[in-house]
């Protein structure tokens, strides 16, 4: 039993089946990963769901990690619930990423699928209520699991729960899409919680003002999730990084670098972002053949057709650009799309220019995380539809992530600012950007939970 109990999708360690049956273990990272171990392994347990046939056959064989427990759902129902409602729905409605006229449909298909959704939420419900000392905390963690507090809530009323939603929250309008009973459901699995965590004040408000939160006993609160600033750098200057530094900076010799780094979501407006450096060459011809542009788009959720086509259209656009610009000695567009975080801290510590342009995001910690590791100082320039916008607007640029023109002319504007202006920028990003840490982030929702009721 555990006083301290967290509940998410993707849990903090992996297994990998060999060919030879042996289970190959991989430790996460990431924010929760850092929080959680502020509080001490005998008291907590993390409560997640089996991922794979690794993770699957980890839990047959009952080999497990303390204070970890994994759930073995029935694939079926998990990737009805994971892919069917979490990312195709649930995803779509809180990024405004619906194509209008074509979506959403919510048919006999969908039913089937949220009935998936509804019974994945209780299994984590119920490992939950079973794992919890009387008056635990459980801090119930993002849209793959918003009717987790209400399940709980009727199955263990003694426990303090919250949960926290990485991601925007859909405003009124896009909420109203839903059927009406279904709508009703996920708002009433969310007010279940005792508190309910937001990066930001605009997706509080939204979430508020979709809800009918006033008498419910539920607070909302803003945690805006910060960047661990030592042990960032320090996975920025390992040996393995210092070696990719000196191979990017071969390629791109002695010119400015404008730098991204996103999965190929359709959220992270990359597509976009490659148009506006393709203006600023067309309209701004002094930077042909002075500037690259290092984009990092890993790929993501490639089992979903949309996504896969995404990741074509990125790759696509680069080649174009590449072969209207390029010249013998200099590439204009050095793409990568695939995982490589060591490639991706070496063009951090490489930046000149940081381009963060999402439609929406819940937060968007590369905004944050590139002025810390940057070496001589970079400029932001930064959507105002991501999260991080309400702590860094004042010292970047900032863009309509829909306004390509406008986009550009940052860019311009940001490749000619002056070094000195450039790097006091970068000291207040940094230190805004790390105000409030994964562990600072983790203890003061439970601090909170744990506070009277």
């Amino acid at each position: 039993m555990a006083s301290v109990l967290v509940a998410s999708n993707r849990g903090p360690v992996s297994y990998v089946l060999g060919e030879d049956g042996s289970l190959d273990t991989r430790r996460g990272g990431g924010g929760l990963v850092s929080g959680l171990s502020a509080v001490s392994s005998q008291d907590s347990v993390w409560v997640c769901a089996a991922l794979g046939e690794g993770d699957r056959e980890a839990v047959r064989r009952g080999v497990g990690e303390p204070g970890v427990r994994m759930l073995d759902i029935d694939p079926d129902v998990y990737a009805d619930a994971y892919n069917g409602i979490a990312n195709s729905v649930l995803w779509f409605l809180h990024h405004h990423l619906y194509d209008i006229p074509r979506e959403p449909v919510y048919d006999a298909e969908f039913r089937r699928r949220w009935e998936s959704y509804r019974a994945y939420n209780r299994a984590f419900a119920e490992a939950l209520a079973g794992a919890a000392d009387e008056g635990a905390a459980v801090l119930v963690q993002d849209y793959h699991l918003a009717l987790v507090p209400g399940q709980l809530r009727e199955l263990r009323p003694d426990l303090r729960i919250s949960h926290f939603t990485h991601t925007p929250w859909a405003s009124p309008a896009y909420l109203r899409m839903l059927p009406d009973d279904v709508r009703e459901e996920l708002l009433w699995g969310m007010l279940g919680a005792d508190e309910l965590g937001f990066h930001t004040s605009a997706w509080a408000e939204a979430f508020a003002a979709g809800a009918r939160v006033e008498g419910t006993g539920t607070r909302v609160a803003v945690h805006p999730l910060g960047v661990d600033a030592e042990e960032l750098r320090a996975l920025a200057y390992r040996p393995a990084v210092d070696e990719r530094l000196a191979e990017l900076r071969a390629e791109v010799g002695d010119r400015k670098t404008i730098v991204r780094v996103d999965r190929t979501e359709l959220s992270k407006n990359i597509l976009r972002g490659l148009l506006a450096y393709r203006e600023l060459l067309t309209t701004r011809p002094e930077w042909r053949g002075r500037v690259v542009h290092l984009a990092s788009a890993y790929p993501s959720r490639q089992d979903l057709e949309v996504y896969r086509s995404y990741t074509t259209s990125v790759a696509a656009l680069a080649e174009k650009i590449n072969a209207e610009f390029g010249t013998e000695d200099w590439t204009p567009v050095l793409v990568s799309v695939k995982d490589d975080f060591t490639r991706s801290l070496a063009a951090y510590r490489l930046a000149d220019v940081a381009l963060v342009n999402p439609v929406r995001d819940g937060m968007n910690l590369v905004a944050k995380e590139i002025p810390v590791v940057s070496e001589q100082g970079c400029a932001l320039v930064l959507s105002r539809e991501a999260g991080a916008y309400e702590e860094l607007r004042e010292d970047a640029l900032t863009v309509n992530p829909f306004d390509v023109s406008e986009t550009a002319e940052a860019l311009h504007t940001a490749l000619t600012m002056p070094p000195s202006e450039r790097a006091d920028r970068t000291k207040r990003l940094a230190t805004a950007s790390t105000a409030l840490p994964p562990q600072r982030w983790f203890l003061n929702q439970l601090e909170a939970l744990r506070g009277p009721a």
